[in-house]
């Protein structure tokens, strides 16, 4: 009949305890030459007892230790991910300042009475130059639509236009600009596209 093996590591408080017991109960039974050996067996018991008691106040303190740094890592990590969600798009908005400041001067302008049409035009071009090199800046990019064949993926379609001068499937107008920030699309383009014509055969 197979016996299972006992698990092999370091023994229990209990079974050193148990084991003191033993030897104790042995010494008692036994003469006085045994008995010097079961005592200095004892002391040897005892010390062996006192090292696992250290080894396990050690292994508790460290245990403690890292359960306490890990909460305050965990602490830590919250803390950090709520900042970044709170102040993640602080760089962009910083960089909009400039394009209110802009559109501002340029509505400054249009209220006074001798406003010159043209420094009001030159205003909201400079604007739109801040906003596209703001784009620029966060990797914002535009997406051609005018002349190409419709994509589902990147294009709106409004409305589809039957024509003669386009091939079939193809953007011929763009109603509103679509972008890409990196690779993800921000926005379709709103678009209107061609669908061919299809010319009824003749009867004879």
């Amino acid at each position: 009949m197979d016996t299972k093996e006992e698990p092999k590591g370091i023994k229990s408080k209990e079974t050193f305890k148990e084991n003191i017991h033993k030897q104790e109960k042995s010494c008692g039974e036994s003469n006085k030459s045994e008995k010097k050996s079961c005592k200095k067996d004892e002391n040897k018991s005892d010390q062996k007892v006192e090292k696992f008691e250290q080894e396990l106040k050690i292994s508790e303190d460290k245990l403690l230790r890292l359960s306490a740094e890990f909460e305050n890592y965990k602490k830590r990590s919250t803390r950090e991910i709520n900042d970044f969600r709170k102040f993640a798009n602080e760089s962009i908005l910083k960089q909009l300042l400039i394009v209110v400041d802009n559109l501002e001067r340029a509505i400054d302008s249009s209220t006074e009475k001798k406003a010159d049409k043209n420094s009001i035009l030159e205003g909201v071009q400079i604007t739109h130059k801040e906003i596209l090199k703001l784009f620029k800046t966060f990797n914002v990019n535009l997406i051609k639509a005018n002349g190409k064949i419709f994509d589902p993926a990147l294009h709106q379609a409004i409305v589809h236009e039957k024509s003669d001068e386009y091939p079939d499937n193809t953007v011929i107008t763009e109603l509103q600009k679509g972008y890409l920030v990196h690779d993800r699309l921000l926005r379709p383009s709103m678009v209107i596209v061609s669908k061919k014509i299809i010319k009824e055969k003749e009867t004879k």
